[in-house]
């Protein structure tokens, strides 16, 4: 890489170290290449389940890029003092074998061992607390839960007894098995939806497995329940009956404090949106703010951009609304008109109200 794209390339690593520092109070080299856009999350979770060797295989630019943005990111954080603390990654499988990080042909040993210690080191903010660096250095290291799939489509064959796979799905060894064969049809399914009740019968269960939903337009698994012992399942319904009163009373103080949660980022959005674009009536950007970061949507308020204010998701989020609400695109939708050619049909319109407000009002 020439000297110059190195430097753009260490400003825009520096950039995404600092949002996910800010977060979360560390980052790794995984969290960076996530902002970066160069990692998915959905091969990222493929990866943790075993599915995926190695990780590199996803990633969507070339290994001296690669190399150039770990090097980035450790000279960024040594330069704050951040401490380096290694993560333990296993897969979530019943082996737990570590998850490799880079297979790169002709690479020597220790030059490989090194690319796989730069992706395992989590950089820690400075000043924290023991306690608190060693929750968070847990947290890291924790290995994964067991996981099951609910297949989108039906008719799939389990690669062990050849037989229809039926309704969950576990991989092993990159090969799909249905719950008998991978030894986990005593399990019964409990569906998301009672946090407390899934929490109970996990902890309850000797063996459990989350299960989840491959979602390709959000490109993500989505959770949908959890696998465990009908015994254990039958334990935890008993305590959440011995104490339903207090829980109830927790979950309406929950919601009010998430209630005036969202209201303050909603106002905090609205803000950003008239900072970006000063000829925006206040009401629409309020309504924009309040539209896009609405909790449980997956709208662009609600990414992790969105949740930091970053620029170019409140400008997604503008773009938007005055596409649906602006132009004739939602008509042209109905009409059949595909959607690219309808955004293009209606990107002049949409660019000349977006200039306009980027002016201040007269």
């Amino acid at each position: 890489m020439s000297e110059v794209h190195e430097t753009r390339l260490a400003r825009r690593v520096a950039q995404a170290a600092a949002t996910q520092v800010r977060r979360s109070r560390s980052v790794s080299a995984i969290e960076v290449f996530q902002r970066l856009g160069w990692l998915p999350p959905l091969r990222v979770t493929e990866w943790r389940q075993g599915r995926l060797d190695p990780l590199e295989a996803a990633l969507t630019v070339r290994s001296d890029k690669i190399d150039t943005a770990l090097r980035a990111l450790r000279d960024w954080a040594a330069e704050r003092g951040l401490e380096p603390v290694e993560a333990a990654y296993v897969a979530a499988t019943r082996d737990r074998r570590p998850l490799r990080f880079a297979a790169r042909t002709g690479t020597p040993a220790d030059r490989a061992d090194e690319i796989e210690r730069a992706y395992r080191t989590h950089w820690l903010s400075p000043g924290l607390s023991p306690a608190r660096r060693e929750s968070i250095a847990a947290r890291q290291s924790k290995a994964p839960d067991l996981m099951a799939i609910q297949p989108s489509r039906t008719g799939w064959t389990c690669a062990s007894c050849h037989r229809d796979g039926g309704e969950f799905m576990v991989v092993e060894d990159a090969e799909p098995l249905c719950l008998t064969c991978a030894d986990m049809d005593h399990l019964v399914f409990l569906p998301a939806g009672n946090a407390a009740l899934s929490r109970r019968a996990k902890k309850e269960s000797g063996l459990s497995a989350i299960v989840v939903q491959p979602n390709r337009r959000r490109k993500r698994y989505e959770r949908r329940g959890v696998l465990v012992e009908e015994e254990a399942l039958a334990r935890a319904e008993e305590q959440c009956l011995a104490d339903e009163d207090a829980r109830a009373r927790r979950r309406e103080r929950d919601r009010r404090r998430r209630a005036r949660q969202d209201e303050e980022f909603q106002a905090r959005m609205a803000e950003g949106i008239r900072r970006l674009f000063p000829g925006c009536p206040p009401e629409r950007a309020q309504a924009i703010a309040s539209h896009a970061s609405l909790r449980g949507s997956g709208r662009v308020g609600r990414s992790a951009a969105g949740r930091e204010l970053d620029e170019d998701a409140l400008h997604l989020a503008v773009a938007a609304s005055v596409r649906h609400q602006d132009t004739d695109y939602d008509a042209l939708l109905m009409a059949g008109v595909s959607r690219r050619d309808a955004r293009d049909r209606i990107r002049a319109t949409v660019e000349a109200v977006l200039d306009s407000w980027r002016r201040e009002p007269g």
